[in-house]
């Protein structure tokens, strides 16, 4: 990357996913994001985002949450304003996880599950969930800055079976 390269400054997350059938419970996705200090990049993360929440500053927000999947386009829409995170930050990882109220599901059990990672209209990376079929949650996305201060990101497919709580513990660990 060259010196005048400001990487990545604001993106989006968008994930979609079809309702169950009429009568079955419903298919509850959530996007979540892992946000790590500079001299703790792994584990337990300085805060989460999530339904019903968002990063202490603003930087982190959930602009919209579907608890069914219905409706038209992305149902869950994340929003990382990178540039703006305070420099004690190096790391944010954003996973999905599925939420198992009355039966245990995966995402082989989700129709037309679609993630997407948009700077601006720019489609950076995007996935359907069919490498983690087994998996109740997944990370995506890893976003570091560098030693420039420039976010980068790293997309990355891998499955968990967790509940949301230990997937929240989960995510950023580095894999075995």
């Amino acid at each position: 990357m060259s010196s005048l390269s400001k990487g990545l400054r604001k993106v989006q997350v968008t994930l979609k996913w079809d309702p169950s059938p009429i009568g079955a419970s419903a298919h509850d996705l959530d996007i979540v994001a892992a946000t790590y200090t500079a001299d703790a990049p792994h584990g337990t993360p300085a805060y989460l985002v999530h339904f019903a929440s968002r990063s202490p500053d603003g930087t982190i927000t959930l602009d919209r949450d579907s608890r069914t999947g219905q409706g038209f386009g992305a149902d869950e829409v994340m929003t990382l304003e990178l540039e703006r995170l305070a420099t004690a930050y190096a790391r944010v990882v954003v996973g999905v996880v599925i939420q198992q109220r009355n039966a245990e599901k995966s995402f082989s059990d989700i129709p037309n599950t679609g993630v997407r990672i948009l700077d601006g209209p720019v489609e950076l990376a995007s996935d359907d969930f069919s490498g983690v079929p087994d998996a109740s949650a997944a990370t995506i996305a890893e976003f570091t800055r560098d030693d420039d201060g420039a976010w980068q990101l790293r997309p990355v497919l891998r499955g968990f079976s967790a509940d949301p709580a230990e997937f929240a513990a989960l995510m950023g660990t580095p894999p075995a």
